[in-house]
């Protein structure tokens, strides 16, 4: 008898953990089968406005006759028919502009007849022009001045010299536009630094990726850094931020291999003012970061459902929508099975 209530109480235990895993599998299965009717209905089902309008299709008479409505009277309607926009001059109506005119020699202006033409009207054919990148060296030459008149009679001559700006990186060539062009080229036009160094080799100069990557490096510590940190605080300050975080592999870092993963955290200003958006590099998903990098915030922090941001001091944590029906489908069902 022992034995067989012992069975039967092993059978219990396996039955409960299937039903628990039935339960979960079947969360899933109903998640997915949402998530698939959800993208049939983007890409193929109609917006609100036209189901309206069919289902409106046969009982439309029925629903707007009135008969206490006059029947209107026959007259006569004129209209005039508006232009159609030129798209492209809409497109191009905020570059600027520049106007180049052709016009017939003096000894051209003759008619066949003998006679001289006069202009009658002309033709406008308008393109866009692009002006490749150029480089040129600016040379930087500072005056000094003396006093004459000081340096004939007293035994010492004031020198004053002129005002000039500071290099951007004390001992380089690098100006503060071939900086930034070096950096918009990387990281928006998504430019390597090889092919940078090939693209300056055409342009007549000889850089080299290592001075390219050195500029980078040295504006960023002695301009950027400043900017950020002050960006960093001015996002503390406001009451609602976004933030989430995606994985990442980076080559070549000191005491990790090229397959480790890391995390760039992004954390964002929500409804007022200019949008103020920083990244946060980090080598875990650790809750420690957000909780670091927020020191200071207090507010709605809008995130996902990840954890990592529960326990924040300050912050109150506001849920994704776009997470929502999937967090509330595995919850009832977790709720059934319990």
């Amino acid at each position: 008898m022992e034995d067989t209530a012992k069975v039967i109480e092993q059978l219990q235990d396996k039955c409960s953990t299937y039903e628990q895993q039935i339960a979960e599998l079947q969360a899933k299965l109903n998640w997915y089968e949402e998530q698939f009717r959800l993208s049939q209905k983007q890409k193929y089902g109609r917006s609100s406005e036209q189901s309206n309008q069919q289902l409106q299709l046969f009982n439309e008479a029925e629903a707007e006759a009135d008969s206490s409505v006059a029947e209107p009277s026959v007259e006569e309607i004129t209209y005039t028919r508006r232009k159609k926009k030129d798209s492209q001059a809409t497109k191009i109506k905020d570059l600027p502009e520049k106007k180049v005119e052709y016009y017939l020699a003096p000894e051209e202006q003759v008619c066949s007849c003998g006679s001289g033409l006069h202009e009658m009207s002309k033709e406008t054919r308008r393109e866009i022009e692009v002006i490749p990148a150029q480089v040129n060296v600016v040379n930087h030459v500072q005056y000094v001045y003396a006093c004459r008149r000081c340096q004939q009679e007293d035994e010492t001559t004031p020198v004053v010299t002129a005002p000039k700006p500071e290099p951007v990186l004390p001992g380089s060539i690098a100006s503060p536009s071939a900086i930034s062009y070096t950096i918009t080229q990387k990281y928006v036009e998504s430019m390597p630094l090889y092919r940078q160094q090939q693209a300056w080799s055409r342009l007549g100069v000889e850089i080299s990726r290592q001075t390219l990557a050195n500029w980078m490096i040295q504006a960023s510590e002695r301009w950027l850094t400043p900017l950020y940190d002050r960006m960093h605080e001015l996002l503390l300050k406001k009451d609602i931020l976004h933030a989430d975080e995606t994985d990442l592999q980076v080559l070549r870092e000191p005491g990790r291999s090229a397959t480790s993963k890391s995390y760039i955290w992004l954390y964002r200003t929500g409804r007022e003012g200019p949008p103020i958006v920083l990244y946060d590099y980090q080598t875990t998903r650790a809750s420690k970061h957000p909780q670091k990098f927020l020191s200071g915030f207090n507010g709605y922090l809008h995130v996902d459902g990840y954890p990592g941001y529960n326990n924040i001091s300050g912050v109150t944590l506001v849920g994704c929508w776009s997470h929502y029906p999937r967090n509330i489908i595995i919850r009832e069902e977790y709720l059934k099975a319990a």
